[in-house]
């Protein structure tokens, strides 16, 4: 099977290493194009609440914390992805808002050929909507998947 384009989420850590392996070498075979994606979880703000213990500024310099750390992770991850992808046809996005649905958007977009996706992609950020990412996009994704331990 010929692909176009191969899609690939990262995320710097180990966890998503497996499934970049296997994105390149399917872009190699496939000689197509590799997009790599990391995503800013926007929602944050939604997650923790208002009343975060009661302090405007302890809930901001949290959001400032976790802001930091995720901008970070998205170097980490654009680093993962050229060292790992040198010497071919690649692009790499950096998108923000809520990850599952950012990830449904790519799943589901007639530019991705193939979506190649770790189950624990994303897990460092530690939001407990992410534990349910895999199951969302296999029972939502209309692109061929290809979902990694």
């Amino acid at each position: 099977m010929g692909f176009k384009n191969v899609v690939v989420a990262v995320d710097g850590s180990e966890a998503s290493q497996e499934a970049l392996n296997c994105a390149i070498e399917l872009a190699r075979q496939s000689k197509c194009a590799l997009t790599g994606l990391f995503i800013i979880d926007g929602g944050w703000p939604d997650y923790i609440g208002n009343d975060w213990q009661s302090s405007k500024g302890a809930r901001q310099g949290f959001l400032d914390y976790i802001r930091k750390e995720q901008e970070e992770q998205a170097d980490a991850a654009r680093k993962q992805f050229e060292v790992a992808s040198a010497g071919m046809a690649t692009a790499f996005s950096l998108l923000s808002g809520d990850p599952t649905e950012e990830l449904l958007k790519i799943a589901n977009a007639a530019s991705t050929d193939i979506f190649v996706i770790s189950r624990r992609v994303f897990q460092v950020s530690g939001r407990p909507s992410l534990k349910s990412l895999a199951k969302t996009l296999a029972l939502k994704a209309t692109r061929p998947l290809l979902l990694l331990p």
